[in-house]
């Protein structure tokens, strides 16, 4: 599974997008030409995103621009931001406001000073902290998030009306957890929209008590932990593993990791109207009528080979025992590899436009569902219901969306119109039909609807049918009404216009 932040790299669960906040209010920019850095940016865009990078042996860190260089002083309080590789220049070590406001201070570990500045003036000059070396760090990631405890090596979710640590694979959508960015520090929500308090129990309000201040370790032990207004820290507590606040140092146990939400559907095939599930055994089989759905029906859908322009992406289909869709010799479907990287449990998946999809096993031939039941790849077209499947992505039943220009959201109070370039999160509520389309309702309550211009309106009281494709781990596009794909611009026009899937039409979710 990827985490949360940056993909691809060795140990991206050590690398986190963010961007920093001065004590004038101002981001720290990262200019596109020259290696330029200053402190001038008003809200958190590409310019002002850094990945912050931990050191996995010792406790310090580095900050890496938009451009991918590193940020350095030397002796004389002079920063840069040119670095191309990680040398004692660029090794910053974390201080946190001693007043507990969740800020942070960067000191350069080869001079012993502090980053600070305003506007043009940003030096690492300073010997000892004030107002002017504190920041604010917003992480820059999507929100809604997986919650790795570092010891217990498990991931919290919703049961018995706590958050408990205990799941060995983050299951449904219990399992999501919503990083709220407030004034500074951070809450905790479940699925349904509650708060996490510093003594476990949940809330619909956000109080002192359901805020904490975000601290890093870097090192062998490295993560995030989460410090309540009492000065302890989160961590999984007794047999349940029920997240509260306990402890005043922080060890393994008070150690969290973030990692993107893969999406996690139920198929059910067009053949028999029936949902495909492994209640069964080992054969995976839509044969399951049952309105109450069960862990055995829920597949988690992880892009193991990105498409290209000459080839079509791959997908694993994981199971809640930890297996994997594979093809049998005789073309069956069955669930009992557990290494993803195997050719026979990679599969290309095909969206018909129409809330279905086809599946083509690792032969090249496409899954159908026999009269019992059965999954085979057998099939050479996927011209008949045997091969279709609707998709209901169950994990997210609340919906926040992404780009590189910002959130997607209502332009403003008493505004219906949508648009994608909000400096926060807004929720977008999702409600499921039986046909693999889904109806999006604003903040306002209001349905999604398309104006004349395609662009999208919040405003109606009856649904409009829109279509999700998971296109990655964590990004989808939206199709609507009209057929075309929503298409994000830079000044936050939000419209359906798109023919061909290009990267504005793409959305982390």
């Amino acid at each position: 599974m990827t985490s949360n932040g940056v993909n691809g790299c060795h140990r991206p669960e050590l690398q986190w997008k963010l961007g920093l906040i001065n004590n004038t209010g101002k981001y720290l920019t990262a200019e596109s030409f020259g290696f330029k850095i200053n402190v001038s940016g008003i809200t958190l865009k590409k310019k002002q995103t850094f990945v912050l990078e931990q050191d996995p042996r010792e406790e310090v860190v580095y900050l890496r621009s938009h451009m991918g260089r590193y940020m350095s002083a030397d002796k004389y309080g002079n920063v840069t931001c040119e670095a191309e590789e990680k040398e004692e220049s660029e090794k910053f070590c974390v201080e946190y406001d001693k007043a507990g406001s969740g800020r942070w201070a960067f000191k350069n570990v080869a001079h012993g000073n502090y980053l600070s500045g305003t506007e043009e003036n940003f030096k690492c000059f300073a010997k000892t902290v004030s107002e002017a070396e504190l920041w604010v760090v917003q992480l820059s990631i999507h929100p809604q998030v997986n919650l790795k405890n570092l010891n217990r090596k498990r991931y919290a979710h919703l049961k018995d009306e706590e958050l408990q640590v205990t799941e060995v694979i983050p299951w449904g959508q219990a399992a999501l957890i919503i990083l709220h960015f407030d004034n500074g520090k951070y809450a905790l929500k479940t699925y349904d929209n509650r708060f996490l308090n510093r003594d476990g129990s949940l809330s619909s309000e956000l109080t002192d008590d359901s805020r904490f201040t975000l601290e890093i370790r870097s090192g062998a032990a490295s993560g995030l932990a989460f410090k309540d207004c009492t000065g302890t820290y989160l961590t999984a507590v007794g047999a349940t593993a029920t997240m509260k606040g306990r402890n005043k140092t922080v060890s393994k146990d008070e150690l969290f990791l973030l990692e993107d939400s893969c999406p996690q559907v139920i198929l059910t095939s067009l053949a028999n109207n029936r949902k495909v599930s492994i209640r069964q055994g080992v054969d995976v089989s839509a044969n399951q009528d049952e309105e109450e759905d069960t862990d055995r029906e829920i597949f988690q859908m992880e892009l193991v080979q990105a498409p290209t322009e000459d080839t079509p992406g791959k997908w694993a289909f994981r199971t809640v025992d930890n297996t994997y869709w594979n093809q049998e010799n005789l073309g069956g479907i069955q669930a009992t590899v557990r290494d993803r990287e195997r050719e026979n449990v990679h599969f290309e998946v095909e969206w018909n436009g129409d809330g279905t999809i086809a599946v083509k096993a690792p032969s090249g031939k496409y899954v159908q569902s026999r009269q019992t039941g059965q999954l085979v790849g057998i099939s050479d077209s996927p011209a008949t219901e045997k091969e279709k499947f609707y998709v209901r992505i169950i994990n997210r039943p609340l919906l926040l969306l992404k780009n590189e220009h910002g959130f997607v959201g209502l332009k403003g109070p008493g505004k219906t119109e949508v648009q994608c370039s909000r400096t926060m999160y807004e929720i977008i509520y999702v409600e499921a039909s039986n046909d693999g389309h889904y109806f999006l309702k604003g903040a306002n309550n209001k349905y999604w609807r398309l104006s004349e211009d395609a662009s999208v309106v919040s405003d109606a009281s009856t649904p409009e049918p829109f279509l999700l494709q998971p296109q990655g781990s964590s990004i989808l596009t939206i199709k609507g009404p009209n057929g075309c794909y929503i298409k994000g611009e830079q000044n936050g026009i939000f419209r359906c216009i798109g023919q061909e899937l290009e990267p504005s039409m793409l959305w982390e979710y």
